[in-house]
């Protein structure tokens, strides 16, 4: 090795759902960019086929894929073959540092994992809370957990950095970077063309005399009476005004696609689809009227579009999203639900600068590494970490 010649540091960039591909892709190609860097890439495949899907989108290519998903999993069976599989990866690759996103149940076992053989933890997504354990369930816990296991916290938003200042945690450990989901919004923003719209004329969503109405629904605390209530909504809502469409990419796991189907389909103007690739979710996204969901991730990317949205969850990790005028929480009452929508499709509200920052978190993300005095080895601890930055 020459003496200009700098040896990368390794940092293991863990992800096991969807979600989580969408908002660590940015990250991964800031390390892939980077002078100080390599990244090595696990995938615990938590979900399986939307895990694959979002991975081609983005080209990524793990360099570990543990594979743990089975049929009909538990949450004992994720966390514990996550934990002993990326383990053995930590073990293999010896980062410098190991990245995970969120709240999930590979977030968490992931972190875990790394504190087992003392590697510090980067937590992108840190500090959302709904202070209750069981809304969203686990991940309300997952998240709670990963913080008390993370060295550094990168922490969306002002609001996600005073949550993490409450329970205690250092404020020169907590970075202010806004969301990386926005990053990744943008970057397939400018990838999509109009050969799209040919998905809106097949389900008739693209005439005048239609509101394309986008649904997701998946919330495991949703299951059985809860997604029956909003299924019960969309039944209202269609019959209530012949312009609405509803668009629904039904998720994969049977306890939801097998109640979906049986109260909702053949029903008129509403179309019961299989999970989109991003590119097409984020197309229908940006041209819908109104979406309604119970996921913390697809909150965020409406308000990156500037879409009103309808959370039917009693509490969100994300209130910046209802204290802007762009959502509304409704639960799964389907009085709530159908009120909310009739709203927004009334009267949209008034374009909202999103709140969860400008496109820049990734960057901010490995600009921090790079200042950070890490060292490549298993048994390292974070020496200096700098302050916090807000998004510009």
């Amino acid at each position: 090795m020459t003496a200009n010649t700098v040896q990368k540091q390794s940092v293991l960039v863990v992800y096991g759902t969807r979600p989580e591909v969408i908002k660590l892709a940015p990250v991964v190609r800031q390390l892939q960019c980077s002078q100080e860097f390599h990244p090595v890439i696990c995938a615990t495949a938590q979900h399986r086929e939307l895990l694959d899907q979002m991975t081609r989108v983005f080209d990524l290519t793990p360099d570990y894929d543990l594979n743990v998903m089975t049929e009909r999993q538990t949450l004992f069976s994720i966390t514990t073959r996550v934990l002993e599989g990326v383990g053995k990866v930590i073990e293999t690759v010896k980062p410098a540092y190991v990245l995970v996103q969120g709240d999930t149940t590979t977030t968490f076992a992931s972190s875990l994992a790394a504190f087992y053989h003392n590697v510090p933890v980067g937590h992108v997504e840190a500090g959302l809370r709904t202070f209750d354990v069981q809304n969203p369930y686990p991940e309300e816990m997952n998240r709670r957990l990963t913080s008390q296991i993370a060295s550094i916290h990168f922490a969306p938003t002002q609001s996600a950095r005073a949550n993490l200042l409450r329970e205690g945690v250092r404020d020169e450990n907590i970075l202010v970077t806004g969301n990386t989901v926005v990053d990744a919004i943008e970057w397939m923003i400018a990838r999509l063309d109009e050969s799209r719209n040919g998905d809106l004329r097949r389900y008739g969503l693209n005439g005048h005399d239609c509101w394309p109405v986008l649904i997701t629904a998946h919330r495991r605390e949703n299951w059985g009476d809860g997604l029956e209530q909003i299924c019960m909504a969309i039944r209202n809502l269609v019959a209530w005004n012949d312009k609405v469409c509803i668009l629904f990419p039904v998720h994969p796991n049977p306890v939801v696609s097998d109640l979906v189907k049986k109260h909702l389909n053949n029903l008129p103007r509403v179309h019961l689809i299989p999970a989109l690739s991003y590119p097409d979710f984020v197309y229908l996204m940006s041209r819908c009227r109104v979406v309604i969901t119970d996921s913390g991730g697809v909150q965020e990317e409406v308000a990156s579009l500037g879409k009103p949205v309808v959370i039917t969850r009693e509490k969100t990790e994300r209130p910046e999203i209802v204290s802007c005028g762009l959502g509304i929480l409704t639960g799964t009452d389907p009085l709530r639900i159908t009120k909310a929508v009739k709203q927004m499709l009334e009267k949209p509200p008034v374009q909202a600068v999103s709140p969860f920052g400008d496109g820049r978190a990734a960057k901010r993300i490995v600009e921090h590494l790079r200042r950070s005095s890490l060292t490549p080895s298993s048994g390292t601890k974070v020496r200096a970490i700098a302050g916090t930055l807000s998004p510009q």
